[in-house]
């Protein structure tokens, strides 16, 4: 084990340093000691918002924090990056060995203290000890369901219908237990569209968070086709959703489901942004027209700015007719990415959905498409459809 912990992996690490030429100095002597891996380095202290974003996003082990550059601003965020689940480690960086500001740090929660000019047997010496910690607590982690998201950039753009077809697609692909829920609290439609009767919603599991288990899910959420779905309220719910909360409901979730699929609102509420945070694989689906397309591009240049990785978010193109003027090539030079599928106007299809309650199979353009993304979305986390799918009985055949 010793041997383990001084030539162990990196440690994963968010640097947080206003001061230039202290962040300078440390990361000249990571070749040397080869401790950490620096994710993102940030220039300014963050708001906690976007702080706890980007920890939620990049999940790294530890935080690398300048301590100098605003003494109260930096205890501050010590005491909240230490309150952070799951853990996030604190390790301040200083200019010089001050022990006033030691002792403030770790009673905020820091479990280490370096400063210049960064002596490298003291660097290991700490390096060890995050080790220990971090082998310690992967040790008890164990294996979760996957997480996605769809928003939209603007209400209409058919969000819902795609969160919806992909969580029955993947039941039809895998087998495998599949939550969908409808996390847009004020306007929520799958209930209505599935013709669901439902006495619980998403907001009574937030509620009872710290007492979800299998049991209480299966009384919350309504099993239909085999999916299991978690309503918006029939009334709309206008309170502030708490971050934590809803970060529990998604962690509970991944621990009885095998895929978690969340319908959120627009992608520029606050809910939106802690939800996608948790989630592996996250979908921003617009449409075509041009106030969409500007706004999607807005919504990529926020999510940009906020550190979510861009091989973790993806953009659906919805109800696009071939017949559209600005070509997907032209789109992607506005948007600054590639666009990962394309999804057909088809009027008809949908009709159908909303008016029997019933989910797309593969049999028409849409259906198809949208099989295509939960197919590349087993490719992509390593888990494999089951090879006969296409055969399987529809969801609601039996309805």
């Amino acid at each position: 084990m010793s041997l383990l912990l001084q030539n162990g992996p990196e440690i994963t690490a968010l640097l947080i340093a206003p001061d230039r030429e202290l962040a300078r100095k440390f990361v000249e002597t990571i070749p040397q000691t080869r401790g950490f891996q620096i994710l993102a380095d940030l220039k300014t202290y963050p708001p906690h918002q976007t702080l706890e974003i980007r920890a939620r996003q990049l999940k790294p082990q530890v935080v690398l924090l300048d301590l100098g550059s605003d003494p109260a601003t930096a205890v501050d965020l010590v005491r909240f990056i230490a309150a952070l689940n799951p853990q996030v480690h604190v390790v301040g960086l200083h200019t010089h060995n001050d022990s006033q500001m030691i002792l403030q740090c770790l009673r905020a929660g820091a479990v280490e203290f370096l400063y210049a000019p960064f002596d490298l047997a003291t660097q290991r010496d700490a390096i060890s000890r995050l080790r220990r910690l971090v082998v310690t607590e992967n040790e008890q982690r164990t294996e979760a369901g996957h997480a996605v998201a769809f928003s939209s950039c603007k209400p209409g753009s058919g969000a819902s219908t795609v969160a919806t077809q992909t969580a029955f697609s993947l039941h039809r692909l895998t087998g495998k237990k599949i939550l969908l829920a409808d996390c847009d609290l004020t306007g929520g439609t799958i209930g209505f569209y599935l013709k669901l009767s439902h006495n619980y919603s998403l907001v009574d599991a937030l509620q009872h968070v710290e007492h979800l288990d299998a049991a209480l899910w299966n009384s919350l959420a309504v099993n239909y086709g085999g999916v299991d779905i978690l309503p918006a309220p029939a009334i709309p719910y206008a309170d502030p959703v708490d971050g934590a909360r809803l970060r529990m409901l998604v962690e509970q979730a991944r621990n009885i489901y095998d895929w978690v699929v969340l319908d959120l609102p627009t992608v520029f509420s606050p809910t939106s942004l802690m939800a996608t945070a948790e989630c592996e694989r996250a979908f921003l689906v617009s449409t075509a027209d041009l106030p969409s397309l500007h706004l999607a591009r807005k919504a990529l240049t926020m999510l940009n700015h906020l550190g979510f990785p861009q091989e973790r978010f993806h953009v659906l193109l919805n109800r696009l007719d071939r017949r559209e003027e600005i070509g997907i090539g032209d789109m992607e030079k506005l948007f600054g990415c590639s666009v990962h599928a394309s999804l057909p106007n088809d009027y008809f299809a949908l009709h159908r959905v909303v008016t029997l309650g019933q989910p797309l199979g593969a049999e028409n353009d849409l259906g198809r498409a949208i099989e295509n993304v939960a197919q590349r979305l087993c490719g992509a986390t390593g888990k494999q459809p089951l090879p006969s799918s296409r055969e399987l009985k529809p969801a609601f055949s039996q309805m």
